[in-house]
């Protein structure tokens, strides 16, 4: 960058110029489709031993925050960890296609918390989440995979700082204050994806880590605690650490920032799986209609090179997943479960359900060829050829990822979501109504989510 101006200090002044009621439409109404589906998915995930685990965690922070679909209150960190922790375990969150980063999981949960720390309104929560989702999506564009590459989960490295950003402009921080935040937050980023060697949940928590750090280091600006300017392009700043790269796509951060909205195009899932793995899932699907299983002989799919260690390799490991959870980022089992099962729920990732001898033998089928001219991580596509036992080869494209940008979810299909994982996370019926009018209203008065505990 030489002698230019610190990008902290560019991206503070524009996120401290937003204005809540100067927010486009559609920026608002993302906003509230994000609040559906995170609430949702807290609750789908409500009874897990691992939100067990993390609200056992967090049990002496006592607080005024809510742990979505729990009894009583905790502290705002232990709220923005749970819910973040929640919002994402099930890996059946939004996710921003150019990155790729899950935004919802992270700023909704912390923004809420200060929210209710912090006694603000509706219309500060608003304008808190879509400063920090715009946030995440375009510091995502930076260095496009590089993070990933780097060993690094992406989600968990820039959600610290969008974190930050979204809770300070929610608490209305000047300039100067949220570069602090921005500085102090790049020293809490942190989330490596060796969570992929055995399907532990230490993804899980990335959300939820990085959503109580930028709540803290949001707080921390607040108070004086001073960062560093060149938290983004210094010899040692957050692109150096987790991208090994101080040269990056900067304008892809800053222009048109508050004019030019890029989290209108989220997308939203509709299966519980690794993001880059659903448009093969429709593939499978739509085969699976085409040719049974029991006349498979190989299944060869098209992919991008650079999903390849998180979803295909090792391939012989990727076909034999050691537990549900792990199945979730595994190509080979997605795809081989689906045109076992017809279709892919939460059911598809018990323990149980990996070990499948059916769904095994499908898997083992399952390989893998690198197309170089995939255009990943602008769009994702999927890609299915299968060869059959008469020696017929039939194929499936995918050329885009329903419920993204190209073919979105409709606000209807959001709420049958949040019915159907309230339902399965054990909430009752009648309180799914309440919790469905929620975001119609939350931005217009006082951030009050009683409704949510239980």
């Amino acid at each position: 960058m030489g002698g230019e101006r610190p990008v902290a200090e560019a991206l503070a002044e524009r996120i401290a110029s937003l204005e809540a009621a100067r927010l486009p439409p559609a920026v608002r109404e993302t906003c509230e489709r994000l609040l559906i589906d995170v609430i949702g998915l807290c609750l789908v995930a409500r009874r897990t031993d691992y939100v067990r685990a993390a609200l056992s965690a967090w049990s002496s922070d006592p607080g005024p925050a809510t742990a979505i679909g729990h009894p009583g209150q905790v502290g705002a960190a232990a709220a923005a960890f749970v819910n973040g922790t929640a919002a994402h375990g099930e890996d059946f969150d939004d996710t921003f296609e150019g990155g790729p980063v899950h935004a919802g999981a992270v700023v909704v949960p912390a923004v809420l918390a200060a929210a209710e720390q912090e006694g603000l309104d509706g219309a500060s929560a608003l304008l808190g989440i879509a400063a920090g989702v715009e946030t995440i999506c375009r510091l995502s564009l930076v260095v496009p995979k590089a993070v990933h590459k780097a060993g690094f989960h992406p989600t968990a490295v820039f959600g610290a700082v969008a974190a930050a950003a979204g809770v300070g402009a929610a608490l209305g921080l000047e300039a100067r204050r949220l570069v602090d935040a921005l500085g102090v937050a790049g020293s809490m980023a942190s989330g490596i994806i060796e969570y992929l060697a055995e399907g532990s949940w230490t993804k899980r928590m990335h959300p939820g880590w990085a959503a109580q750090s930028g709540l803290r280091a949001a707080l921390l600006g607040r108070a004086g605690f001073s960062g560093p300017r060149t938290v983004f392009e210094g010899t040692h700043g957050l692109f150096a650490a987790f991208a090994r790269a101080t040269e990056g796509n900067y304008a892809a951060l800053l222009d048109g920032f508050g004019q030019r909205w890029l989290m209108t195009g989220l997308a939203f899932k509709p299966y519980p799986c690794g993001t880059m793995i659903q448009p093969y899932v429709d593939c499978a699907r739509t085969l699976r209609k085409r040719a049974g299983r029991e006349v498979i002989v190989e299944l060869v799919a098209e992919v991008a090179e650079g999903t390849v260690h998180r979803l295909w390799e090792p391939l012989a490991d990727k076909q034999r997943p050691p537990n549900g959870y792990a199945g979730k980022f595994s190509a080979p089992y997605c795809i081989a479960a689906t045109l076992v099962r017809g279709n892919l729920g939460f059911d598809a990732f018990t323990d149980d359900a990996v070990a499948d001898p059916a769904v095994r033998a499908l898997a083992a089928k399952v390989r893998y060829q690198i197309d170089a001219a995939n255009p990943y991580p602008f769009e994702y596509t999927g890609h299915l050829r299968a060869r059959l036992a008469d020696g017929r080869l039939i194929e499936e494209r995918q050329p885009h990822l329903r419920g993204g940008a190209r073919e979105p979810l409709t606000r209807a299909d959001l709420e049958e979501k949040l019915r159907s994982n309230a339902r399965a996370g054990g909430w009752p019926d009648d309180r799914v109504t309440a919790a469905l009018a929620l975001p119609r209203t939350l931005w217009d008065g006082a951030v009050d989510l009683t409704v949510l505990r239980g």
